[in-house]
């Protein structure tokens, strides 16, 4: 079985254009989509028409919850940009999807299984530096909630950990926002350094085992900055271009 993984889109509808181009050559049987898909100044509208034409595996993402949400304090400036264009339907679609999609073998989630915001493979430290979890660390967050295969998103980094013999965890990277700043819980920059949108390919079940592939697939970046200019929010038009974090 093949799966492919996308996160994060982030209304990016051009890099998400490039990555569904791209996917049908790696006969996948199944696409996930880890959340975060609409809430950016480029092309929400045009993100819910794409993923509307194939049939894709969806959770919902912190980004989602702001949409969705009904008080106006509860969303950023970029989930507030989705959620004025998105239509009624569009909004009735993201609510029925799952914070948590399970099938056999498979468990995927947004942040962690517990939260929309918990990074599950990266640790941040006091001082704004970011490492990689220890397969222990990643254990005790999934707990008893765990699969063969996790799939997470949210960090925008591409990542893998394998907790132990039963347990891998993949995050695909970022289709849409290369890089971040955040201030929660510690002021910290999540960055990748390049402009490329990001997936994964996992395939189960073959000679190898469990095998993991992580794409870079170059799209029309300045297409994508203008409009995010055109908007006002200059900084996600100077990290679409440059893949790090002002």
């Amino acid at each position: 079985m093949k799966i492919g993984v996308i996160a994060d889109i982030h209304g990016n509808a051009p890099a998400l254009e490039a990555v569904l181009e791209e996917l049908p050559r790696h006969e996948v049987d199944l696409v996930v989509q880890l959340g975060d898909a609409f809430n950016g100044p480029i092309d929400p509208v045009g993100v819910a028409r794409l993923l509307r034409a194939v049939p894709i595996a969806h959770v919902r993402g912190n980004g989602e919850r702001m949409i969705l949400a009904e008080d106006a304090a509860e969303r950023s400036a970029s989930a507030t940009f989705a959620r004025e264009r998105l239509s009624a339907d569009d909004l009735e679609w993201i609510e029925s999807w799952p914070r948590v999609h399970r099938e056999a073998g498979l468990l995927a989630c947004h942040g962690s299984p517990r939260s929309d915001v918990e990074y599950l493979l990266e640790h941040l430290q006091a001082g704004g530096g970011v490492t990689r979890r220890r397969p222990a660390e990643v254990a005790e967050i999934l707990g008893a909630d765990r699969a063969g295969l996790v799939l997470c998103g949210h960090t925008h980094v591409p990542g893998m950990v394998r907790v132990d013999a039963r347990c891998t965890v993949v995050n695909p990277g970022s289709v849409g926002l290369p890089a971040y700043a955040d201030t929660v819980p510690v002021s910290h920059k999540m960055e990748v350094g390049s402009p490329e949108a990001r997936y994964a390919v996992v395939e189960l079940g073959g000679e190898d085992g469990l095998r993991v592939t992580q794409f870079t697939v170059p799209y029309a970046v300045e297409r994508a900055a203008h409009r995010a200019e055109q908007f006002g929010f200059d900084d996600w038009a100077w990290t679409l271009r440059t893949g790090f974090a002002r």
